[in-house]
């Protein structure tokens, strides 16, 4: 489709070619030819890391601590620095992977989503780490596999109050929705790991063992310890839980036709104990979150996951 669109944009532009006067084999062969230079192209962009017909699963994290637990795992490791990143490629649970941290909030989380699907071309993208809890029927521990990820603080801002919106797509000319939805393959996979795994509770905060459900998740440029607003991102968006990257990482795959999912271990209620919460539990939901995607890229490896690319 692309090779016909280009050579008929050349007819066009040109004005001097006409179909008829350029006989079907001879138009066969010049698509032929635009649509090999294309793929070239595209494998071309694909930066220069070392390719072979392995699928490479991307996981990124916020937080150092959040990724140095799944980089301790990693056999045959070896480092990547890419415009002052770095990122290390290894083998986990006998998948191929990329790991790399990406900073806090969504301008980092953007960039280093792009570096990577360029310089990496991934199959896929994890994205892990803690969250603020929304959902009152949860608690710190407890995991949140995101289904659909929007920005909390993307919108306008009237007299009468804030509406969300989604971000316009460079790609495509069009408009992201406001919630974008993580690869479904991916969430169900993430699922049925977590009935294997033995996660640990939070000492203090429940007797029950943490759960893992999917759900939705925001994300904005803000961390969240107030009553209120937890309240009101709850109710204006339903969702259940709240962070700082995940949105956008969900962007970029989405404009880049690249399948993911977003796996959140609560590390507090987002309320005004978030704070201390957060420096209490923060090791045992970072290492719940890890254990999960460790879980999940097992499950993808013994299933030999091809991830649906709904887009």
């Amino acid at each position: 489709m692309f090779a016909a669109k280009l050579s008929s944009a050349f007819r066009t532009h040109s004005g001097k070619y006409k179909r008829e006067e350029i006989g079907n084999s001879t138009m066969k062969t010049i698509q032929y030819r635009l649509l090999a230079a294309l793929i070239t192209i595209m494998i071309a962009g694909c930066g220069m890391a070392p390719r072979n017909d392995t699928a490479r699963t991307a996981i990124i994290g916020a937080f150092g601590d959040e990724v140095l637990l799944i980089e301790q795992r990693l056999e045959n490791a070896k480092t990547d620095t890419v415009f002052g990143l770095e990122f290390r490629r290894g083998i986990l649970n006998g998948r191929e992977v990329v790991v790399t941290r990406s900073g806090v909030g969504k301008v980092n989380a953007s960039m280093t989503t792009s570096i990577l699907l360029h310089h990496f071309c991934p199959s896929e993208v994890i994205f892990t780490g803690i969250a603020g809890g929304l959902n009152p029927a949860l608690l710190p521990g407890d995991i949140v596999i995101a289904e659909a990820l929007a920005q909390h603080d993307l919108g306008d801002i009237f007299d009468r109050g804030f509406i969300a919106e989604g971000a316009p797509d460079p790609v495509n000319g069009g408009r992201n929705p406001v919630f974008i939805a993580s690869d479904s393959a991916l969430v169900m996979l993430a699922l049925g790991a977590a009935d294997s795994l033995a996660l640990a509770g939070i000492a203090g905060s429940t007797e029950r063992a943490p759960s893992v459900v999917k759900g939705k998740i925001v994300t904005g440029d803000v961390f969240v310890a107030s009553d209120s607003v937890r309240k009101r991102l709850r109710d204006r968006f339903g969702a259940d839980a709240v962070e700082m990257e995940g949105a956008a990482v969900a962007q970029v795959c989405r404009q880049q036709r690249v399948p993911f999912v977003v796996i959140r271990s609560l590390s507090d209620n987002a309320d005004q104990s978030a704070a201390s919460d957060l420096r209490r539990f923060y090791e045992t939901a970072a290492n719940n979150s890890a254990e999960l995607v460790c879980g999940l890229v097992s499950s993808m490896h013994k299933n030999r996951k091809i991830t649906e690319n709904s887009f």
